[in-house]
């Protein structure tokens, strides 16, 4: 089958390493299924998989890629749960400390056909699209997380998203939105300012821009440039949700006297569960709201897609067609 992977590491060019071409076809045995692909999303873990963060030399040739939805054995459309855990681990699979994703130990989903455990598998829901159904089980299950469990905020809330363009972050701002909750949101780049209100942001700002009140949660995901704004900005006994520290993990700053003082709650959140999952493309089905795709292309153009993130000028999510 054709399939984009992983062919060899490096932290300082990873699209070296990317490979297109034939692998073989994966079989079905035990607990686990195989998904005829219809659309694969893009992350930044698959570029970071490419540098060898999470992904080691002794496990390529890999196929790349967390997001597909497809047709199950039955025909039936459904969606790949990217996290996989211990079938003999009960409660939230995120918390199991020997969990992967999809194109770590196993291999991913930029390819025709991909194995999954059978429990992983989400119907999708008729009002979604392949491509849009693909954008959702990383990016916008990490969002939703974000939001609605970690976070734990309701309809009439604030909260302030850091470093709009990303698939999390145009998540947060739309699932936000959605939900009614006040939405700001920062970027370094005015045209990103700009898009983040057409999203629905009630108002976007320069990154450490004072905000016109602060805010009862903020979605951290680029860490170190913008740690210090988010601890500054919250109301007293307000959440920072932290999912990802992209520009490094080791803030001047802490703003340590602010957490105490304030009493002020952090909170990590990594991806989400199946059952989050589902809640979200139920959210999604009622409410009309569909994720932001920033291009689709072929997944023979993989390389094109990869250097387009590579690149940063993305705002939204970049899906593979087959």
């Amino acid at each position: 089958m054709f399939a984009v992977f992983a062919e060899s590491l490096s932290p300082e060019d990873p699209l070296s390493g990317l490979a297109l071409g034939e692998r073989p076809d994966p079989e079905a045995a035990g607990d686990w299924a195989v998904v005829t692909v219809r659309a694969a999303a893009l992350n930044h873990h698959d570029l970071w998989s490419l540098r060898g963060v999470g992904l080691g030399r002794d496990r390529l040739p890999m196929i790349l890629g967390c997001d597909a939805a497809g047709y199950d054995e039955n025909g039936d459309p459904v969606v790949a749960h990217a996290v996989v855990s211990d079938p003999a681990w009960s409660g939230d699979e995120t918390l199991d400390p020997g969990r992967s994703l999809l194109s770590e130990r196993h291999q991913g989903t930029m390819a025709e056909k991909v194995l999954v455990p059978r429990r992983n598998l989400v119907p999708k829901p008729g009002s979604l699209s392949f491509e849009e159904a693909a954008c959702l089980p990383t990016a916008w299950l990490t969002a939703y997380r974000m939001l609605f469990t970690q976070g734990g905020v309701k309809p009439g809330d604030s909260v302030l998203v850091q470093g709009t363009g990303g698939g999390v972050a145009t998540a947060l701002i739309t699932l936000g939105r959605a939900a009614g909750l006040r939405v700001f949101a920062t970027s370094r780049d005015e045209a990103k300012r700009a898009r983040a209100l057409d999203l629905g942001a009630h108002a976007s700002f320069a990154p450490g821009e004072r905000l016109p009140q602060r805010v009862d949660a903020v979605m951290e995901t680029v860490g170190e440039a913008t740690w210090s704004h988010s601890v500054r900005s919250l109301r007293p006994g307000g959440t920072l949700v932290v999912s990802g520290t992209t520009s490094g993990g080791r803030p001047q700053d802490p703003g340590l006297g602010h957490v105490f003082f304030r009493q002020l709650r952090v909170q990590g959140s990594t991806m989400g569960t199946r059952r989050e999952l589902e809640q979200l493309m139920s959210f999604l089905d009622v409410t009309g709201t569909r994720p932001l795709v920033h291009t689709t292309m072929p997944l023979d153009r993989a390389r094109d897609g990869f250097a387009l993130m590579a690149g940063g000028d993305v705002f939204g999510k970049i899906v593979f067609t087959l």
